[in-house]
């Protein structure tokens, strides 16, 4: 669908694809768009954005669009992230960790004009637990719908089943949508979820514009955003977020001056476009971790022995040289960053040995079958860890199928242990700074969601992770997950790969980026980005 946007119409003219590749270090010439509302700012992205529903769904490109439209009780910011006050000023919880009670601030306001106030916190929040998609796994077995009640309008009430520790660590992404406009648009009783597609109904800094499927997503500055503005007159007019597939396309545009920011270069790429002047590159070490989840539950890859030599056959340093360094091996389920990380005694790593001893315990002893390795369609590095394990299970006399595939049917075909790859690559960013937003991926209750492909179960496990989640003690929930973590790895569901550093390239004129590791793989909090323009 198309909107009608205040902008000046926006066309980045990319030409032929060759010459879209071409590599020739030239200084960049300036790519925002003046209007005569201000700079709009083009973002160059690979992935995207098929609902932008905040309760709905989330991944990557998704939530850079809902953090700019809508808002929540708290933020995270910084790195290390912290949460921050947001839509709420204040909160106090009762003793025993069950009563939750948020102070609104009392200036905020949506988009059309109305106030955000707790009716509409209570709503979000209900709306979210009943459609049970997307976020709802991160509160549900803790809060239900009639557990959240109005005390006045400025105040907020949410009662817990239980003591649950993580609590407050997800509430940034329950975004807090406008009731009115949400039931005006309902169609037999789907609580907007049809119009909240590619609508929004949100308080935050920047509003909907223009919404081209697969093509550009657009969003404009609201002038008068209750929370004001970091940079002040300097903010933009609003964003550009441009499709652009390929990585080559994406170095391309970014010369050519069609982009200000893009994210997912090929790692070779990050290292030549340092050198371009006018070029910023933003490498940091963050939490996002690379695994290749097995179907634990059918085909080959249920057999435990097989994943087993899967695990030993790879070669674990040639993920480092893919990345030029940029990254480094996991030693855990949890990110070296996240509370309560151990390094697990006795990780795999590559021992040919070892893996034809476990090879010669499965059920494919003699090996001779083929298994397919998915990854994201455009993400060289992946294909090309895809190629490496291809060369390393040659060993074990096992094939690999390479299949790249678009994000969205990824997360489908994953959603089912009947459809679910033998191996999926996956770059996991933790949505918490606590370790249960990882823990949980590996717990019964969550399979099929986004990242629970593999379908592990492990009554065992999923219990103590029960117990950490129900625990206000610190000791004892590090405790249990120490056991949690050493007891994954033995079991392996997936291929425990890298931390990989998270890497974006802009214009030097590009002011303002500010990085976050809960923040997903291209993810960028738009809200403080500005232009500076030369005097």
């Amino acid at each position: 669908m198309n909107r009608n946007a205040t902008f000046t119409k926006f066309a980045l003219g990319l030409t032929a694809l060759a010459m879209l590749a071409s590599s020739a270090l030239v200084s960049p010439v300036a790519a925002f768009e003046r209007t005569d509302r201000g700079n709009v700012i083009v973002f160059g992205g690979r992935q995207a954005i098929p609902v932008l529903d905040p309760h709905v769904r989330y991944d990557w490109s998704t939530r850079m669009i809902q953090q700019a439209v809508y808002d929540a009780l708290l933020k995270y910011e910084g790195d290390p992230a912290e949460l921050k006050p947001w839509l709420a000023e204040s909160w106090e919880t009762s003793e025993d960790g069950k009563t939750w009670t948020f102070h609104l601030v009392k200036d905020a306001k949506f988009h059309n004009g109305d106030p955000v106030n707790a009716e509409a916190i209570r709503y979000s929040f209900e709306r979210g637990l009943k459609l049970n998609k997307g976020v709802a796994w991160m509160l549900k077995d803790f809060l239900a719908p009639e557990g959240i009640s109005v005390v006045d309008d400025h105040t907020v009430k949410f009662e817990l089943k239980a003591p649950y520790a993580p609590f407050l660590s997800f509430l940034p992404w329950w975004y807090i949508v406008n009731p009115n406009e949400v039931k005006a648009n309902e169609v037999d009783g789907d609580y907007g979820q049809k119009w909240l597609t590619d609508h929004a109904a949100g308080s935050g800094p920047f509003k909907l514009g223009r919404w081209e499927p697969n093509v550009l997503y657009e969003v404009e500055a609201v002038d008068d955003y209750w929370k004001g503005w970091p940079q002040g007159e300097n903010r933009p007019a609003g964003v550009i977020y441009r499709m652009i597939r390929e990585p080559a396309a994406q170095k391309a545009a970014l010369q050519r001056g069609e982009a200000d920011i893009v994210e997912g270069l090929t790692s070779d790429d990050y290292v030549q476009v340092k050198n371009i002047p006018g070029i910023v590159i933003q490498d940091h070490k963050g939490m996002t971790t690379f695994g290749i989840k097995f179907n634990t539950q059918k085909g080959p890859t249920a057999d435990i022995n097989l994943r087993k030599a899967i695990a030993y056959a790879l070669d674990y340093d040639a993920l480092i040289q893919i990345y030029n360094g940029a990254a480094t091996l996991e030693t855990s389920p949890l990110p070296d960053a996240m509370k309560g990380h151990i390094e697990v005694p006795g990780i795999p790593r590559q021992d040919l040995a070892k893996a034809k001893e476990y090879l010669a315990k499965s059920a494919y002893k003699d090996g001779g079958l083929t298994l397919d390795y998915v990854h994201v369609a455009g993400l060289e590095e992946a294909r090309r860890i895809g190629l490496v394990l291809l060369d390393n299970l040659k060993a074990l006399n096992i094939n690999v199928n390479i299949k790249p595939e678009q994000w969205p049917n990824m997360v489908a075909a994953g959603s089912s242990v009947d459809t679910s790859p033998n191996m999926t690559s996956v770059f996991t960013t933790p949505i918490s700074i606590d370790p249960d937003a990882v823990a949980y991926q590996y717990h019964k209750n969550s399979w099929g969601q986004y990242y629970a492909m593999a379908f592990y179960d492990n009554p065992k496990v999923s219990e103590m992770i029960d117990k950490a989640r129900a625990s206000t003690n610190w000791e004892e929930r590090a405790a249990l997950y120490t056991d949690i973590q050493k007891q994954i790895v033995e079991d392996q569901p997936e291929i425990f790969g890298m931390l990989q550093n998270r890497r974006w390239a802009h214009q030097s004129y590009l002011q303002g980026f500010q990085f976050s590791p809960v923040r997903f793989t291209g993810e960028v909090d738009l809200y403080p980005l500005w232009i500076k323009e030369e005097e």
